[in-house]
């Protein structure tokens, strides 16, 4: 599927600062760039990196004094997901025969302290022995028992947070799943992106549980289709896959964001669709 992207975002800078954005289309096995552009004005000199541990694509700006700045990246990607049935095979790997790079995943991080949910995890999701079946029911879960309410929470707000208050926004709701899930022994991880018209417009969380040997997608919101997302970025929670982080005083003043497709064949799946077997973006 072919999408166009659109991001536009303002910043009132009021102190010499750095910016981390992290906005890029993601370039994968799966997801090809096939063109893209980066405005920043006034022109400022842009530093692109990736991490030694991810292909997040990352880009720095020093700014020196108080200024009004303008962001604009846009891109056209191609992104191909397989569906994957493993409701009849998935079950657990033991942890001793996890690869290193997938070991990470399952340990408690900043926003995810699944050491603290293990309880609340087995009463709810230890009976179900398949998988996949227990990804989906904690995603169903966190679906009917969080309300969705916009601006409830803020950058501080953990998965424990979220399971006391009972609100959040898809931040929220993808941390609570990973926590769950890695409470369980399953690992999970953060996935930010581009969503096929999220309404209200803005980027978009969710989480992948590595089942089977596969990242499958869950968006416990359900507010975008799970083929219909464009992948930014990935991590052990938004921590490491923040779309901005500033080391200054800065405020954002205008976000836009939009992701549209140009395949007139489109039909979005949906996990409440009862048959839908795993996406995977791997």
């Amino acid at each position: 599927m072919k999408f166009k992207i659109n991001s536009e975002l303002e910043y009132n800078v009021l102190s010499a600062s750095t910016m981390i954005f992290n906005i890029h289309a993601l370039r994968t096995l799966n997801q090809t760039v096939l063109e893209e552009s980066l405005i920043v004005n006034p022109d400022i000199r842009v530093e692109e990196f990736t991490s030694s541990n991810s292909a997040n694509r990352f880009m720095r700006l020093q700014i020196d004094k108080p200024m009004q700045l303008k962001v604009s990246y846009k891109a056209t990607v191609d992104t191909q997901y397989k569906l994957i049935d493993e409701r009849q095979e998935a079950k657990t790997v033991p942890v001793v025969k996890m690869d290193g790079d997938i070991i990470q995943f399952l340990f408690p991080s900043r926003y995810c302290q699944s050491d603290k949910l293990q309880r609340l995890a087995y009463k709810e999701f230890g009976q179900i022995e398949n998988l996949y079946s227990k990804v989906l029911a904690i995603n169903d879960w966190i679906y009917s028992n969080i309300e969705y309410v916009s601006g409830s929470t803020d950058s501080h707000t953990s998965a424990y947070d979220t399971i006391t208050e009972r609100v959040g926004v898809c931040r929220d709701f993808a941390h609570l799943g990973i926590a769950l899930c890695r409470a369980l022994s399953i690992p999970a991880r953060y996935f930010t992106g581009y969503a096929f018209k999220l309404n209200p417009p803005d980027f978009h969380a969710c989480f992948e549980a590595y089942i089977g040997g596969n990242w499958i997608l869950f968006d416990p919101t359900k507010l975008a289709p799970v083929n219909g997302l464009v992948k930014i970025a990935t991590g052990r929670d938004a921590a490491d896959a923040a779309v901005a982080t500033f080391f200054g005083n800065v405020r954002c003043s205008r976000l836009n964001v939009e992701c549209d497709t140009t395949d007139s064949g489109f039909v979005p799946l949906n996990y409440s669709t009862e048959k839908l077997e795993g996406v995977s973006y791997q």
